[in-house]
């Protein structure tokens, strides 16, 4: 017999069937022994005769496979038993563990959880998470693909710096240094020249000097960009499009594992858009804060999204018109000169999105990097595809466990990264 999951169970044909999983529970009876079983697809109640059972020692999160043969019960979950002809233990659990499936993995360490991921990953919650986040990177690919965009997979590997600074990973490459990519961006802009609209899901690097709830070393980049813009509101536009489409495929598919968050996946069509100043503006009326130059602070954030919430209904904002000199050389301008034609998504404060028009004529670079103290050689490599035909363009990229611990309600990113990387994790 071939094995069936779960969720596939037929209620019109009741025969037998193999089934395998772990043991999410057990409890006895005088008469009975009544095995929970659990597989990816989802849980089942499984019935069976304490004499055939007693011999295998059966345990909680134990990998077995049983044989038995299906029954219609109303008071089952999915309306179905299983009683069980035979049970095979494929790999017993540990007698004692640090938590199992049925515990509430919001009352766990969040370091236990990490140390013990396959653990958590087998809890309604740890389940849950990681599996809307696949489906919030799915969606973003689904609703660009409807939009003609080609999905592009680049090098990690890079020679220089993306982004500036010194948040960089250096390491060997054969007889010389090399980094580990800091963003997608200068390929993303090579491949608009040649394709128009294209998008990137795969990891980046940044050596950040953070311990917070919202800093990783490496996370996984939902990244964009497009050819033949007319401004920076194309961009705005598409994120507010493109979220709204992924938020509500996640109701949708998700409607009864949600009800275990604090979840939050509202329509942006609403969101409001302000610049730098504006926002200044309202935090100096609102909170009193005079303290911001040129970027917020995680607080600025989460005021700034209470003021959204009050003001347009929805805790989230689209913050446009920061001092250029705070964004990467390739920033183009806004209309003034001084400010960037660029901006960060605030979603129930916190950045999740940072995005903006580019430069795309390789004479505005080269006076970029020069304004900069930069010698426009270093960046030859990446100069002369501008002289291809680069189209007006722009982008933008999500941090996808950010995104996931907004709409998701969760305390620290790490509650959504499989294996964080960051000042103090190397392992597991």
């Amino acid at each position: 017999m071939k094995r069936q999951l779960i969720a596939e169970l037929d209620r019109s044909q009741l025969e037998t069937v193999i089934l395998k999983g772990w043991i999410r529970r057990i409890r006895e009876t005088k008469s009975t022994t009544f095995v929970v079983l659990q597989d990816c697809s989802g849980v089942i109640q499984v019935v069976a005769d304490p004499v055939k059972v007693k011999s295998l020692g059966l345990r909680a999160e134990s990998a077995v496979a049983i044989v038995g043969k299906p029954r219609i019960d109303a008071r089952a979950p999915g309306g179905i038993e299983i009683d069980c002809d035979e049970i095979e233990v494929l790999n017993s659990a540990a007698e004692v563990l640090p938590f199992t499936s049925t515990s509430r993995l919001d009352d766990i360490s969040p370091d236990i959880a990490i140390n013990h991921r396959p653990l958590a990953l087998r809890t309604d919650r740890g389940g849950a998470i990681f599996r809307v986040e696949a489906a919030l990177a799915e969606e973003f690919r689904a609703a660009l693909r409807r939009r003609r965009f080609t999905e592009i997979f680049t090098s990690k590997i890079v020679a220089s710096a993306t982004e500036g600074g010194t948040n960089l990973f250096a390491i060997k490459y054969f007889d010389r240094a090399a980094f580990l990519a800091q963003s997608p961006q200068f390929y993303k802009e090579h491949a608009v020249a040649g394709m128009e609209r294209v998008f990137e899901t795969g990891h980046v690097y940044r050596a950040e000097p953070h311990a917070s709830s919202r800093h990783l070393c490496e996370y996984l980049s939902l990244d964009l960009e497009m050819g033949f813009i007319d401004g920076l509101e194309d961009i705005i536009n598409l994120e507010r499009e493109t979220l709204t489409e992924m938020f509500a495929a996640i109701r949708e598919r998700f409607a009864s594992a949600l009800a275990q968050f604090d979840t939050y996946l509202p329509s942006l069509e609403a969101a409001p858009v302000w610049t730098f100043d504006e926002c200044l503006d309202r935090l100096r009326t609102t909170h009193r804060r005079s303290d911001l130059i040129d970027d917020f602070d995680p607080m600025a954030e989460r005021q700034l999204c209470e003021i959204a919430q009050k003001e347009s209904g929805i805790a989230a904002v689209f913050v446009t018109e920061f001092p250029l000199s705070s964004r990467p050389f390739y920033t183009h301008p806004a209309s003034d000169g001084v400010h960037a034609a660029g901006f960060d998504l605030l979603l129930r404060g916190l950045e999740v999105t940072t995005g903006g028009q580019r430069l795309h004529r390789r004479s505005d670079l080269e006076a970029a990097l020069q304004t900069r103290g930069i010698e426009a050689s270093a960046f030859e490599s990446h100069l002369k595809m501008f002289d291809f035909g680069m189209p007006p363009h722009g982008g933008l990229a999500i941090g996808l466990e950010r995104l996931t611990c907004q709409v998701l309600g969760l305390k620290n990113v790490r509650e959504a990264t499989l294996y964080p990387r960051d000042l103090s994790r190397l392992e597991p």
